[in-house]
């Protein structure tokens, strides 16, 4: 009896040690990333990057293997990336509020790469003042940052979404919609303003210009596998500011990206650099650490999660736009505590500004 319980004995420690070591293993940091982006200006740099070895750089030195894939349709790149089939992905500040941490995904924000200063546009056909949109069927990407962009520009007027009837469209059909005789306003975002604004029937009634500030570019990853693997934000981190300077270069290296970037998301130099001049990017480290920590963050974020609450689009259920947390760089939460799914952090983009990546 005694020899059988020492058999038990070691046979459970047996058991113990090898559960030990694959618990071990599953708990060691992963090496292989995926990232998902679209086109817009302020992401044009990761594409680049990846065609030009940056991404392959930085990833090296970090003994990581990122695979970066660009998607035509923003939208999916986000659901796709809420789904758990990426780590990180490029999106707005609204919309990392309203898809993955509404959907309960805990997301953080690596980078603060720009915010749209006349990027994102109110447009009408053959018509020249905001007034004019009023009783309009108003084209845009539902429940987007250009619904968003139209509920402040209503705002503006005293009007409210009732005084319109939005149409919801794909990013992707925009520019072919606006062209048919029945689309007399669209809201959308670059390179698609640029591209609308060649016919001579469109006007810009109103831009991001007027909300400074307020419509915010990330990159986002996965909290839970940044915390686990925090040379995947270094490496994120490394990627875009060696990107961003290269963008911004006035040099013929810089002006040769510049170029690059703007083929690739159907423009050429000229109107990349227009929509270029249309951001704030912040290329430089500090600036955007300053941005990030600055008192104008909350109420920027409290705008926006009050626009979604009041679109039904922070979860079923919620009983105010506080179900929530956003948690700032000083640690203080707007909304629900206990409830923090979308994360903003200096940390990355400070190690940037301190040379310690």
């Amino acid at each position: 009896m005694q020899t059988f319980s020492k058999m038990l004995s070691i046979t459970a420690l047996t058991a113990s040690l090898v559960f030990g070591m694959a618990s071990a293993a599953f708990a060691a940091p992963k090496t292989d990333f995926k990232v998902a982006w679209s086109i817009y200006v302020g992401w044009m740099p990761w594409g680049y990057a990846n065609d030009h070895g940056i991404v392959k750089k930085w990833a090296d030195k970090y003994g990581l293997t990122i695979e970066v894939t660009q998607f035509n349709d923003y939208v999916e790149s986000m659901n796709q990336y809420t789904a758990g089939a990426f780590d990180a992905v490029t999106l707005t500040n609204m919309d990392g509020l309203s898809i993955p941490a509404a959907g309960g995904v805990d997301t953080t924000a690596v980078i603060v790469g720009d915010f749209s200063n006349g990027n994102d546009a109110v447009i009408l056909k053959d018509k020249t003042s905001l007034g004019d949109v009023k009783d309009q069927n108003v084209n845009l990407v539902e429940f987007s940052v250009s619904h968003y962009l139209l509920a402040r520009a209503l705002e503006s007027l005293k009007l409210t979404e009732q005084d319109v009837k939005v149409v919801n469209t794909s990013d992707a059909d925009m520019v072919a919609a606006y062209k048919t005789a029945d689309v007399t306003a669209v809201v959308t975002w670059n390179p698609l303003v640029a591209t609308i604004l060649e016919d001579p029937t469109a006007k810009t009634v109103f831009d991001s210009s007027q909300i400074p500030g307020e419509i915010i570019d990330l990159m986002v990853a996965n909290s839970d596998v940044l915390k686990d693997n925090p040379n995947f934000g270094k490496a994120l981190a490394g990627i875009w500011y060696e990107t961003a300077a290269l963008m911004t270069a006035d040099n013929d290296e810089g002006e040769a990206a510049r170029k690059a970037m703007g083929s690739a998301s159907g423009t050429d130099l000229k109107g990349f650099e227009a929509q270029i001049a249309a951001t704030k990017l912040f290329d430089k480290p500090a600036d955007a650490v300053a941005f990030t920590a600055s008192p104008s963050l909350p109420k920027t974020m409290d705008l926006v999660r009050k626009f979604l609450f009041e679109k039904g689009l922070l979860g079923s259920g919620a009983a105010s736009a506080d179900v929530i947390g956003i948690e700032m760089p000083d640690g203080k939460v707007l909304g629900d505590s206990g409830n923090v799914k979308l994360r903003f952090t200096e940390t990355y983009m400070k190690a940037a500004a301190d040379g310690s990546l």
